[in-house]
């Protein structure tokens, strides 16, 4: 299929999906949100189909994550039941998917890619949650999956003070498998998808299924179902009202706490 905020590419057993809105730095807005999760819906039943890789469009950016702007124009932020960029809420894949994160991986994006199985960044990469910067907070899996990947201590800063992460940092802190030349990315993450193809695709799902049962049995779903609800009180606030319009009109918001 062609899809208009999407790339997909087929390499033998490998699909390359690529964010497509660089003049938006790959930000996501809810008509994305659901091409991307039909293409995982058709990787997921494609049985030539063994390993993904998601990147973003560009040098500049992986994805900015959720496209406030048109949020605030009144497009709303509808999230397919797959949640954000149709991975944070899916529990039924069985196939690996590597981030390759060519840029700025920021919010919604850099949750996008703590749903990935791997994540392969460039020196250039930086990452953050700065939904707390905008009255908002990392409610599409950041909290969760930052605080298991490298531990409550360290995600807990992260997440409280939305501050930026480099490559560097990131591997330090168990954020990225591995940090390679921007120019050599793409070529690392399809050698990283080819040796997981050359194994047993079979023995590969059957992995991933344990692997999406753990995140089942630690109440996972159940925790960014909460996370959403919290987010509609937040969302009833001045400062989340004062946050995102401080962030259209690219000033410093002023903060009351309520």
């Amino acid at each position: 299929m062609t899809y208009e905020f999407v790339k997909t590419e087929r390499r033998g057993n490998v699909l390359v999906v690529t964010m497509n809105r660089p003049e938006v730095y790959n930000a996501v807005h809810p008509p994305m949100q659901h091409e991307m999760a039909a293409i995982w819906d058709a990787f997921s039943s494609d049985p030539d189909m063994w390993v993904a890789i998601l990147t973003g469009a560009g040098t500049k950016a992986f994805s900015a994550g959720n496209d406030l702007k048109y949020a605030a124009k009144g497009g709303g932020v509808t999230l397919p039941p797959t949640g954000f960029g149709g991975l944070s809420k899916r529990f039924d894949l069985e196939k690996p998917i590597i981030a390759a994160v060519n840029g700025f991986a920021m919010g919604g994006g850099f949750e996008t890619a703590l749903a990935c199985d791997i994540i392969i960044a460039a020196e250039t990469a930086t990452f953050a949650l700065p939904e707390v910067k905008v009255g908002f907070l990392a409610a599409t899996g950041g909290v969760q999956r930052l605080s298991r990947y490298i531990g409550r201590l360290a995600a807990q800063e992260l997440l409280y003070t939305g501050r930026h992460v480099g490559a560097e940092e990131a591997l330090k802190l168990g954020l990225v498998n591995a940090v390679v030349p921007q120019a050599d990315l793409i070529a690392a993450a399809m050698a990283k998808a080819e040796e997981i193809a050359s194994v047993s695709p079979s023995a590969v799902k059957a992995t991933k299924r344990v692997m999406n049962a753990m995140a089942r049995d630690e109440h996972l779903p159940e925790s960014l179902d909460y996370s959403l609800e919290v987010v509609a009180v937040l969302a009833k606030t001045e400062d989340f009202r004062e946050g995102v319009n401080a962030f259209v009109e690219k000033r410093k918001p002023i903060w009351v706490n309520r």
